[in-house]
């Protein structure tokens, strides 16, 4: 079997254009370089490099096995990498921008905790509805919500919450204008909107059948924390992710509207450049987000 410090001294003597060269990058003798790669040639039994005392050039065998060399080396780097960056305590700075719900829901609760837990870490967050622009504008980390799948931008993705959107309104409410038992019932009640224009809800029901329901508007706002408030207050019947009405469930306070129908799915995805992701703070950050928002899910799922 090959030795994998010759490799190292024949592809330093290649890149550099001889022996002496090598030497002086890797700091040892000039006639070590020399001495390896002739042993390396001997065991291979195949001349790799022609020199004299004016050229060093490569043969063609020399040349397809310096490719390949090249590239054992840098597996070997990136192994090495990989373990130590695993080992390595999470130190530095992360820059995480959010949307304002995001971090209400995810943030605000477990980014302390992950702070205790790796105090050499600076953890920046940056709440903002706008788009932001991970790599032109220095993020390591962008957490963003959306009903369609994001484009292909060349970022890494990871999708960390599916959510349901369930219907909910207050026991109050219900108690006075009745629970609707069909989404066209709907119409006969108040409608917590997350718009003025968003006057109608599609539907699904658990087998796969669709409606669209249109509420009487109550209410709008493009906020959700708003509309749960709203909702708890009694003002009428709002659509949310699970996630983020289930302490409101919990407590009583709201009461799942038609449970067998939902209006779609929101994702919650964590992105990233990809050279931010081999950083230690940033891997460490990922992970965790990705158990806390897992452990989210499940309590969401567990109210309803």
């Amino acid at each position: 079997m090959l030795n994998l410090n010759d490799l190292v001294l024949f592809a330093a003597a290649v890149e550099e254009g001889g022996f002496a060269a090598a030497g002086r990058r890797l700091g040892v003798p000039k006639s070590t370089v020399s001495k390896r790669v002739a042993e390396l040639e001997a065991g291979l039994q195949a001349r790799l490099i022609h020199r004299t005392s004016r050229s060093f050039t490569l043969t063609e065998v020399g040349r397809d096995f310096y490719e390949h060399a090249r590239a054992a080396l840098i597996e070997t780097e990136a192994a090495e990498a990989s373990v130590r960056q695993r080992v390595a305590e999470p130190s530095g700075s992360v820059r995480i921008t959010a949307s304002v719900p995001t971090a209400q829901l995810y943030l605000a609760e477990h980014l302390p905790r992950l702070a205790q837990r790796h105090p050499k870490l600076q953890l920046q967050l940056d709440v903002t509805d706008r788009f932001v622009d991970l790599v032109q504008e220095g993020y390591d980390i962008a957490l963003r919500s959306h009903f369609a799948p994001l484009p292909d931008s060349g970022l890494v993705q990871r999708s960390l919450v599916v959510e349901t959107i369930v219907l909910v309104a207050a026991p109050a409410y219900l108690d006075a204008q009745g629970m609707p038992a069909t989404p066209s019932q709907l119409s006969m009640h108040d409608g917590l909107l997350t718009s003025a224009a968003a006057t109608a809800w599609n539907l699904q029901h658990r087998d796969g059948e669709r409606a669209q329901a249109t509420p009487r508007a109550r209410m709008s706002a493009n906020e959700s924390t708003a509309l749960l408030r709203a909702a708890c207050a009694g003002l009428g019947i709002a659509c949310l992710p699970e996630a983020f009405c289930a302490r409101a469930l919990r407590a009583g306070e709201l009461q799942r509207v038609l449970p067998d129908w939902n209006a779609g799915r929101v994702t919650t995805t964590l992105v990233m450049p990809h050279r931010r992701g081999l950083l230690p703070g940033v891997r460490a950050t990922v992970e965790f987000l990705a158990d806390c928002l897992g452990e989210t899910q499940q309590a969401g799922e567990g109210a309803a």
